[in-house]
């Protein structure tokens, strides 16, 4: 009986243990990065871009070759998926023509549908409610910066009813973490998203809690994070949006109130002077060019992962 195929479409997808895993793979892959070859022949890789992209391409191009396998980028306006042609459709084809398929995106219901049809590993690059790829990434910083992920404590500002703020909530607990979010009360994770959180983190020893007041949220904090309040899709909402959660600009004096060790986090692109200060990003507590980097050896893992490496050679 064929074993069913494993895809990455949303962060709890990774049990912890399994999370663990991937980012040792993905700091053994930093370490020797030209070293493994498990797409070697080269195995294809599918890889579609739906939303403006430069970190997600970029790192999954270079890293497919370093894998030793091939980025087939499709156009994804060309493709018409979901208007030219059914998802099903491409789907079906691509499975045929690839070992495996990335696709950045809008809807989760699509990608699911992706994973379903293509018969081979679907990895999500970004919908609109995940983006399970940066946080292998960020907790791959954290690893390097802090030694460790369980028992440190998270603060997340801004506008967490985004797909960071529900992939915050379900890695960082897998990674038993204590995760807060600084927030207004409508833009906090989606609800079911937290409740799913709160059990992961009653099995890893993390746990999920949402805070109005920013200073509350970041106090004694190990790791900053904060995210752009302008998500695409959402630019006519742009001065409605910065009037919202300008109380919750990640600025010198939040961060004064975290740890003194603390770090900065940031996906990127960033916007100073608006959901973090010019003085923050670029300061020495920020390691958001670290974090940029790691997207391409934490994709590695995933892809590894996904593709069987149960070692590397």
């Amino acid at each position: 009986m064929t074993a069913p195929v494993r895809s990455f479409l949303r962060d709890d997808d990774l049990t912890a243990a399994e999370q663990a895993q991937v980012l040792d793979l993905a700091a053994a892959l930093k370490a020797d990065p030209y070293g493994p070859k498990p797409l070697a022949g080269p195995r294809t890789v599918a890889t579609i871009y739906d939303k403006p992209t430069l970190r997600t391409q970029s790192s999954f191009a270079a890293g497919i070759a370093e894998l030793g396998g091939h980025s087939m980028l499709v156009d994804g306006n060309l493709a018409g998926i979901g208007v030219r042609e059914s998802v099903v459709d491409v789907a079906r084809v691509l499975g045929r023509q690839a070992s495996m398929i990335v696709w950045r995106t809008f809807a989760q219901a699509k990608l699911d549908e992706m994973a379903e049809h293509s018969g081979v590993p679907v990895i999500n690059a970004l919908t609109d409610e995940f983006h399970p790829c940066q946080l292998l990434a960020d907790l791959l910083t954290i690893r390097e910066h802090k030694g460790v992920t369980a028992g440190l404590t998270v603060a997340f500002l801004g506008d967490a009813a985004c797909n960071m703020g529900n992939s915050w909530a379900l890695a960082g607990t897998t990674a038993g973490m204590h995760v807060r979010f600084g927030a207004p009360e409508h833009a906090a994770p989606d609800a079911g998203v937290l409740a799913t959180a709160a059990t992961i983190g009653g099995t890893t020893g993390g746990s999920v809690a949402v805070f109005t007041d920013a200073a509350e949220a970041v106090a004694g904090a190990d790791v900053l994070v904060t995210d752009t309040w302008v998500s695409m899709g959402k630019e006519d909402e742009a001065a409605a949006r910065i009037a919202i959660f300008s109380a919750y600009a990640l600025t010198e004096e939040l961060v004064a109130r975290a740890a003194a060790d603390a770090i900065v986090m940031h996906c990127l692109p960033a916007y100073r002077g608006k959901e973090i200060a010019a003085e923050v990003l670029d300061g020495p507590q920020s390691v958001v060019w670290d974090e940029a980097e790691n997207r391409r050896h934490a994709q590695k893992a995933i892809i590894a992962f996904l593709a069987g490496a149960t070692e590397l050679r």
